[in-house]
């Protein structure tokens, strides 16, 4: 049987002795150390745990994770209607209604042995296969949350007053892959970042320390912006919350209008893909919460039996290719399942 004791897991950081659970953000700016999970869709979840403690990732364990077979990964959108969203996504921005909308998908596949399937062992296989500066694991079986991601966003750092966020948009396998349509799809959502920082932070504070750096990651590279500002006096977790959710990088520009458009093309919820994904020290008045992004979650409710599931999307702009788009999306899926399946990844 997995381990079903509760745990959260950042980096170097472990904690456990679950305390209480929550959906009110006002906790977050109570007291004790927090890990957060945030759906895509609005849903909430606050644990604070009574222990934290240091300790480095777990080496991975066999038997205490066995992932789907290779082949038995489905997509929610296939290559032809990923392919056809791109088109309409283009057709919505040559008629004014967005700049730029993220098309999601959602991988799903059977777990083949349930009761062999903790998400902190896989956590520490993506640990070891893809480190990524934001990685992480909740495991809260009991609260319907087990989630291991390997993601390379900020999402919102909060130090005292300062909050940052380090919106990514542009991906290739090496630098030069990156084109002039991922430099402006960026500049577009750090302008949407600095507006919604704008709504809880102080006047004239907002300011964007870097702009477009190329950072790389296994197997690809990313374009990186940094954003930053002062909360405005009163502000604390749950305004920075409702002023910047869901994160820009993952929906698009205008956000209203992006969401509409994605609510008619995606098929089902992403779930914490593309939420936030985190931890928060209320006592010392600091947190980091990652974009759900290279984000795993088990599903155990679903009807046809326990599901393992992962997204991977892109961002849309007037100057996307659909095919393009959809090797996109596979290239930022392939290695994590290719871990998670302990073989190489395809979809079907």
């Amino acid at each position: 049987m997995y381990d079903i004791a509760p745990l959260a897991r950042f980096g170097g950081l472990v904690a456990t002795d679950l305390r209480e659970v929550t959906s009110d953000p006002t906790a977050l700016d109570s007291s004790g150390f927090w890990a957060v999970v945030a759906d895509f869709e609005g849903r909430l979840v606050c644990a604070r745990f009574g222990e934290v403690r240091r300790e480095p990732p777990p080496a991975p364990v066999t038997a205490a994770w066995r992932g789907p077979a290779a082949g038995d990964w489905t997509s929610s959108l296939d290559r032809a209607a990923y392919m056809a969203g791109v088109q309409r996504i283009r057709e919505h921005i040559a008629a004014g209604e967005v700049y730029q909308a993220n098309l999601c998908r959602v991988l799903s596949a059977p777990l083949p042995d349930p009761a062999a399937a903790d998400v902190d062992a896989l956590g520490a296989l993506l640990a070891r296969g893809n480190p990524a500066p934001y990685a992480g694991t909740v495991r809260l079986p009991a609260h319907g949350v087990e989630v291991a991601t390997a993601s390379p966003e900020l999402f919102l750092r909060r130090r005292g007053r300062i909050v940052e966020s380090g919106p990514i948009k542009g991906t290739g396998r090496t630098a030069a892959d990156l084109l002039e349509k991922d430099h402006a799809e960026n500049v577009m959502i750090v302008d949407l970042v600095r507006n919604d920082l704008g709504r809880v932070c102080a006047t004239g504070t907002v300011t964007v320390p870097a702009l477009c750096a190329v950072e790389e990651h296994p197997g690809l590279v990313h374009l990186v912006s940094t954003v930053r500002g002062e909360l405005a006096d009163g502000a604390g977790w749950p305004a920075l919350l409702a002023g910047t959710f869901p994160p820009g990088s993952v929906t698009g520009a205008p956000k209203s209008s992006a969401l509409r458009v994605i609510d008619t093309l995606e098929t089902v919820p992403r779930g914490p893909y593309c939420g936030g994904i985190g931890w928060v020290d209320a006592d010392r008045g600091i947190g980091e919460l990652a974009v759900g992004i290279r984000t795993f979650w088990i599903d155990r409710a679903a009807w046809s039996g326990p599901l393992l599931r992962f997204g991977t999307g892109a961002g849309i702009t007037w100057g996307s290719d659909p095919e393009r788009e959809w090797d996109e999306t596979e290239l930022k899926a392939s290695r994590l399942l290719a871990l998670a399946s302990s073989r190489p990844y395809s979809t079907r």
